[in-house]
């Protein structure tokens, strides 16, 4: 347990950065797996919701959730799943 004020606040901080983080993560694993689930059956309409994840990748990596080599990856092999 935190006992100086000033790790207290930091604790609070680091609850609240964590859950920006963890809502950016979830938001980027869902659209991952919606548009993978619509690639077995409807490339189309994959290929529509493709922008939007790499929207949601790059604004995990640029926040600093995922890695830069890691959004890269997984750019790639989702625009390979409906290729």
């Amino acid at each position: 347990m935190p006992i100086t004020k000033s790790a207290k606040k930091a604790i609070r901080g680091s609850l609240r950065k964590k859950a920006f983080n963890d809502r950016r993560s979830r938001a980027m694993k869902e659209i991952i797996k919606k548009v993978e689930k619509l690639a077995k059956t409807d490339k189309t309409s994959a290929l529509k919701l493709l922008p939007t994840a790499f929207k949601t990748i790059d604004k995990a990596a640029q926040k600093g959730v995922i890695k830069k080599n890691n959004a890269a990856r997984k750019k790639s092999r989702l625009s390979r799943l409906l290729k």
